[in-house]
């Protein structure tokens, strides 16, 4: 039997790969990893939701619903009333680390269930502790009775 110096005796699976197939790989791994920073999920994984320039960019009776759910993403609250939807969203930022040197806390007080009576004794939902966040700032966006055009717009910053 004459052997062709031509072919490999390796067999297609195991053939060794080249260093630029290895290397095209992972710069491939690497962009799907760091795509989604670049493109701004890291602003929603640091409770920073909020920016001013969008809030610049709402015109009250002009601005549509679609545009508000594209610049901010979704509400953290949404009220219906008669008079038209309300979306709320909340932007936080870090704490401080604490000053004092005590690092055992004593437990807090808690309920198994989700919901308490305030001032009024009217049952209200408990709201879920963020720790080590602060709120940054607020936005409250009215919309008119037919849910798609902006009514009225409030932007706080704390």
């Amino acid at each position: 039997m004459v052997r062709n110096p031509n072919k490999s005796l390796w067999p297609m699976a195991l053939k060794p790969k080249s260093i630029s197939s290895l290397s095209r790989r992972g710069l491939i791994l690497l962009l799907i990893f760091i795509l989604p920073l670049i493109l701004g999920a890291w602003r929603d994984i640091s409770g920073n939701t909020i920016n001013p320039r969008f809030v610049a960019r709402i015109k009250d009776g002009v601005t549509k619903r679609h545009e508000i759910r594209l610049w901010f993403g979704d509400p953290k609250e949404v009220q219906r009333t008669p008079e038209g939807p309300i979306y709320k969203f909340e932007s936080y930022k870090d704490a401080p680390p604490p000053v004092g040197s005590k690092f055992y806390k004593e437990a807090e007080e808690q309920s198994t269930t989700p919901y308490f009576l305030d001032e009024d004794k009217k049952v209200k939902k408990k709201k879920v502790k963020t720790e080590g966040k602060i709120l940054r700032s607020t936005l409250i966006i009215r919309f008119q009775p037919d849910g798609e055009t902006v009514l009225s717009h409030e932007y706080k910053e704390y």
